[in-house]
């Protein structure tokens, strides 16, 4: 094939690529935060950052599907409060990934995530509840938004990492499966659309990875439809600690590889 053969791939290393692409669709509309082992495994076959740029469009497949799958089940007054942040965070990213070291970048990021991820199980064995998303007005609420939104927006534009920052968010909220999954969905169709023109300015993006993408991107359908089937037999405790596993999964391949 000559988009395998023009980005020097072995049949194995396409593979590996569709099974990633697939884990994406899955992830969209199954176990948000699972697509970091897509991450870790398009950065494995390709370049680190044209990996970046090849995933984006992917995502963006995967988004649209699951914004399908459970648009009535999105929260908008969390969206609206999340946007502004993560704005200020993908320019804060965009300008990192100017001069970032790759490997510091996935250490900062990996730490990160396993510190969100510890204060989230802390905060919920120390108060035996979960939150309210509709409790916005406090100051702390507001605060912890705008942490998560900035961190969101800066590790989705760095490393298409921002899934298990805003899995940890969403569960720390209080958030039920399928308000997670609705809400999820749309804010990352929303910021990985955004996404684009930064990182086809970054080089990221251009016809080359376009095409790769094109073969890639039938893969991302049977995921969704695999999640989809699967989220429905998954019960609420379930949902969350695979969400928690995922998340840690990918900051520990963040660190590590």
């Amino acid at each position: 094939m000559d988009i395998i053969s023009s980005w020097h791939l072995t049949g194995w290393e396409f593979a590996a690529l569709a099974a990633a692409a697939l884990l994406v669709g899955f992830s969209k509309t199954a176990v948000s935060g699972a697509n970091t082992v897509s991450l870790a495994i398009f950065a494995a076959v390709l370049p680190a950052r044209a990996s970046t740029g090849v995933l984006l469009p992917i995502l963006i497949a995967g988004d649209v599907l699951a914004v399908l799958t459970y648009r009535r089940h999105a929260h908008w007054p969390t969206l609206l409060r999340l946007f502004p942040a993560v704005a200020a965070g993908v320019v804060a990213g965009t300008v990192f990934l100017v001069w970032a070291d790759d490997e510091v970048v996935r250490v900062s990021i990996g730490a990160t995530l396993l510190l969100m991820t510890a204060v989230t199980l802390w905060r919920r064995r120390v108060a035996g509840q979960e939150d309210d998303p509709d409790a916005v007005t406090t100051r702390a609420g507001r605060v912890k938004a705008r942490s998560y939104g900035v961190l969101g927006g800066f590790t989705t534009m760095v490393a298409n990492a921002g899934g298990p920052v805003m899995s940890m968010y969403l569960l720390s909220a209080g958030f039920r499966k399928l308000g997670f999954l609705g809400t999820s969905a749309f804010f990352f169709l929303i910021v990985n659309v955004a996404k684009v023109p930064f990182s086809a300015g970054l080089g990221l993006i251009d016809g080359h990875s376009l095409l790769l993408d094109a073969a890639l991107v039938l893969f991302v359908v049977p995921g969704a439809f695999i999640g989809k089937w699967a989220v429905n037999r998954i019960n609420q405790r379930l949902f969350e600690q695979l969400v928690i596993a995922a998340t840690v999964l990918g900051a520990l391949q963040l660190l590590l590889r």
